[in-house]
């Protein structure tokens, strides 16, 4: 016990020293800068350039994932992007910034590095004033300008020793098991989980930038009472959105009334503006709710229901895109490919940027054997927002037409997300790979048994069981060259077992040059 005690004890003071190393490495080649809000010096590992490019590469996937931009009104992000600017103009640090209002009814709110924000729809239906949108956009101001997502990553990079934006985990994103490659990034960026301390110092510097830009900062304070209020009735699309990220508090609340008498001024609240701004998506809001409860009913498979919500929202809007879309997956589910077709292109004619039109219309076009229209639709799905759903499907068309190289990169893309769909593709990419390269999955040792039978120990080190494994034994036997091909009919995933090359070698033989050799096997996973 004690060994292994020391042991662990040297463990942990060699990751501390490199812990302690990489600070100081980093020090040293970028330096500890000053928070340009704070004013606090802090390790600077992830440069501003790197910041600017990080939001650029993640802000258009990022939106992909959150249901898309919302068109219907366009003059909605003309107007949050006025005030967001108004804010911007007055913060600690100059960004270019961008500011977008989101298709999707959880309220909620995020900012990615270098000043790429988005507001959803959900969030501006609790808000009551100018002044309160001004207080979520300042805040998220904050989070960039302060560079609290930066530091997020450059926390997770330093723990784990790594000087790469893509060492930050996507465990706990909602879409890690969904959304591939690089785009992963954003999805862990936007589920950020602030700590009190960035959240505080994002309340408070955003209320300066609210008295600064001429908002009345105590409409902060309305706004976290009622957020409280909210998170203490546990409305559980809440607690999905902005408190999942953003956790409200009495404290908070309590914080925010000491900043708005330590400013001293009052400014514009803009209610009246700020309704007569959200007037079209309010009245419209009953189609939402609709399309909200048609999409839970679906998840439930309750398909009749879901088309009854579904019919009641595209009545009441008939120019979102979303209702059309949802109304293609319900059609994809009950194979009705060329209805859900044809809906999914309905979809495509309102918005042609979001990616799940593209997916669902190239799914449905490759069930009725029109593969090279669904591979179309399917990379344009993946240029939008690249998935382990579209990565799979190209992968199976892919494989239909003969290209089995591209096939095992689609699937390989695919399986990296993990899920249902990722262990599909990575059953596939094995099928495909174990004919390719069976050496890397069974291995062979030659072997003697008690009578001198010369064999081979076969092992399966996959996950799939094996099937018409073809070995070769060859060898110099006394002189003369010998082969023998035997056939090992099945072997179980992660199992062993000998086979018989059929040569007896007794004690006089002179047995040289012996090679067990793999040749071909196929995957099985029924």
């Amino acid at each position: 016990m004690l060994q292994r005690q020391q042991t662990q004890t040297g463990f942990h003071m060699r990751i501390t020293k490199l812990f302690i190393l990489v600070i100081l490495a980093s020090c040293l080649a970028t330096g500890c800068a000053v928070n340009p809000v704070t004013g606090k010096n802090e390790l600077s590992i992830i440069s501003e350039s790197q910041e600017l490019a990080i939001g650029a590469q993640q802000y258009g996937p990022s939106q992909q994932s959150q249901g898309g931009i919302y068109s219907v009104d366009s003059a909605l992000t003309d107007y949050v992007n006025e005030v967001g600017q108004r804010l911007a103009a007055v913060s600690d640090r100059q960004l270019p910034y961008e500011f977008i209002v989101l298709n999707d009814s959880v309220p909620n709110a995020w900012a990615l590095p270098g000043g790429k924000i988005a507001i959803n729809r959900g969030l501006l239906m609790q808000l009551d004033s100018e002044a309160e949108l001004a207080a979520v956009l300042g805040h998220e101001i904050v989070h960039a300008a302060a560079k609290h997502g930066a530091n997020a990553m450059q926390r997770g990079m330093v723990l784990q020793g790594l000087l790469s934006a893509t060492a930050l985990s996507t465990a706990d994103s909602e879409y890690a098991n969904y959304i591939v490659g690089g785009a992963q990034l954003g999805a862990q960026l936007i589920s950020t989980k602030y700590g009190r301390n960035a959240e505080l110092e994002a309340d408070y510097y955003g209320m300066q930038y609210m008295a600064r830009a001429g908002y009345d900062p105590t409409a902060a304070i309305n706004l976290q009472e009622t957020f409280v209020q909210l998170s203490e009735g546990r409305q559980s699309n809440w607690l999905d959105g902005l408190f999942a990220s953003h956790p409200p508090s009495i404290n908070r609340v309590n914080a925010n009334k000491q900043t708005a008498a330590e400013i001293g001024v009052q400014g514009e609240v803009n209610a009246r503006r700020y309704m007569s701004k959200t007037a079209y998506l309010a009245d419209k809001q009953p189609a939402y709710d609709a399309f909200d409860e048609a999409a839970a009913l679906a998840k439930k498979n309750d398909l009749r229901l879901a088309n009854l919500n579904l019919s009641k929202a595209i009545e009441l809007e008939p120019e979102e895109a979303r209702f059309y879309g949802l109304k293609g997956d319900i059609l994809l589910a009950q194979q009705k490919y060329r209805k859900a077709d044809q809906a999914f292109s309905t979809a495509l004619t309102k918005d042609d940027g979001y990616y799940e039109y593209y997916l669902g219309r190239g799914l449905a076009k490759s069930k009725q054997g029109m593969m090279q229209a669904a591979r179309e639709d399917l990379i344009r799905s993946n240029e939008l927002l690249p998935t382990a759903v579209a990565a799979n499907a190209l992968g199976e068309i892919s494989l239909n037409l003969g290209d089995r190289s591209t096939a095992k990169s689609y699937f390989e893309s695919a399986m990296s997300a993990g899920g249902p769909v990722g262990r599909k593709a990575g059953n596939a990419f094995l099928k495909i790979d174990v004919t390719d390269n069976p050496i890397k999955y069974l291995t062979v040792k030659p072997q003697l048994s008690d009578d001198r039978e010369l064999l081979a120990r076969l092992s399966n080190t996959s996950s799939a069981r094996m099937s018409e494994v073809s070995l070769e034994f060859l060898a110099t036997l006394n002189g003369q060259s010998v082969r023998r091909v035997v056939t090992v009919r099945s072997l179980a995933s992660r199992a062993s077992g000998n086979v018989s090359s059929g040569w007896k070698i007794r004690e006089t033989d002179q047995l040289e040059n012996l090679n067990i050799k793999v040749l071909s096997a196929a995957a099985n996973f029924q």
